[in-house]
């Protein structure tokens, strides 16, 4: 085992940080108080090659492995979580759907400006009964011959309002079960797809977050991704990629955290010294530290196994799991840190607890991932 990041993967940290501290920082309170998607910001990452990490460069992708793509994560989501998922459901869900499981016709049309960032991708498969239940597909996708008609309501859909791109995933054949359902690429403007109002939310504020409506939309035969009533595996496989980016974001936003409440507690002074002086801070400290260092061990170890091509659903599942309640709990613990300071908007660490919970819910709750884990132990 080798715990050392070679040159290249140091190279890109260092520069994610860097964009993240020079342009994801300033401005980033008033985003998550305005609710304000970072259009300017997102062209910057596609520009770096953040839009498109792990795609092919023939595709125009940065042709990055899944830990390249861990460390820019991280480092962005220390500081702006909403920008970090856009990333990360262009790259996980999107762009790596499509080059996986799509036809060359399909990556000629679509990845080559999802990769850029010129297009912005979005993963729709969650409705308002069939969430963690996602063979409960309500929306249909009737087979017309030389098209489908595509029926019913996305809801939480990340970039669901800026998105130029949609993955859907819809029910063909309800007696087929999850077997009869198929996932296709429909395009923002299409007639009968509507963009429901925007969703007021207690983190990643900046993040658009939509319901889309569709009703009679007209899709070709040749947006179908993979063969028929493929839909429902696409989006499992899809899914367990996702969560190794979602995780790494619970990771950065507990590695933020920290960070603040480390420098906090060597500038902050009560009875007579430093608090981080105190047991009480101290031990607080060293939980933070040792639960990250471990959530970034579990992280690293499902970007390795997808980048080796073994069998990564287990290891995404609790590498999501992990870092997700490393999160939650280290922010709550930032926060109380910071005191009366904590509460307040300028510190960031009110935002970042904020942000961090929807990582225990988005891309597989907690509870989702323990079923995953709990079936691969019994499994094996």
């Amino acid at each position: 085992m080798d715990f050392n990041l070679s040159e290249e993967h140091i190279m890109i940290r260092d520069a994610a940080r860097e964009f993240a501290q020079t342009e994801l920082l300033p401005g980033v309170i008033e985003r998550d108080n305005k609710q304000e998607f970072p259009d300017e910001l997102v062209r910057k990452m596609g520009d770096l090659g953040f839009m498109g990490i792990m795609v092919d460069p023939k595709y125009g992708g940065s042709g990055m492995d899944t830990l390249s793509y861990v460390l820019i994560m991280e480092e962005l989501s220390k500081i702006d979580a909403s920008a970090s998922v856009i990333v990360s459901v262009n790259n996980s869900l999107v762009c790596y759907g499509i080059e996986a499981y799509g036809t060359e016709a399909q990556k000629e049309k679509y990845l080559t400006k999802l990769a850029t960032g010129e297009s912005i991708g979005a993963f729709c498969l969650s409705e308002p009964e069939a969430g963690s239940d996602a063979t409960s597909q309500k929306t249909t996708a009737l087979d017309k011959g030389d098209h489908y008609l595509i029926n019913g309501t996305k809801n939480w859909i990340t970039s669901g309002g800026r998105a130029d791109v949609y993955l859907v995933i819809a029910q063909t054949d309800r007696d087929k079960g999850s077997h009869g359902i198929n996932a296709f690429i429909v395009e923002k403007g299409t007639e009968g797809f509507h963009i429901g109002p925007k969703e007021d939310k207690l983190g990643i504020r900046g993040s658009d977050t939509h319901t889309l409506q569709f009703n009679d939309v007209k899709v070709p035969k040749e947006n179908r991704i993979g063969d028929d009533g493929f839909g429902f595996r696409f989006a499992m496989k899809t899914l367990s990629g996702g969560r190794i980016g979602i995780a790494a974001q619970a990771l950065g936003i507990a590695q933020g955290a920290y960070e603040l409440a480390l420098k906090y507690s060597k500038e902050r002074k009560a009875f007579g010294t430093e608090i981080c002086n105190h047991q009480a801070i101290a031990f607080k400290l060293a939980d933070m530290y040792t639960d990250i260092a471990a959530a970034r061990h579990l992280v690293m170890k499902a970007a390795w196994d997808k980048d080796q091509g073994n069998n990564y659903d287990m290891s995404s599942a609790m590498a999501k799991l992990y870092a997700s309640k490393v999160a939650m709990e280290h922010t709550v613990e930032a926060v109380q840190i910071h005191g009366g300071n904590g509460f307040v908007k300028e510190y960031h660490v009110e935002r970042l607890m904020r942000d961090a919970k929807i990582t225990q819910i988005y891309e597989g709750t907690s509870e989702i991932q323990k079923i995953v884990i709990s079936r691969s132990i019994i499994r094996d």
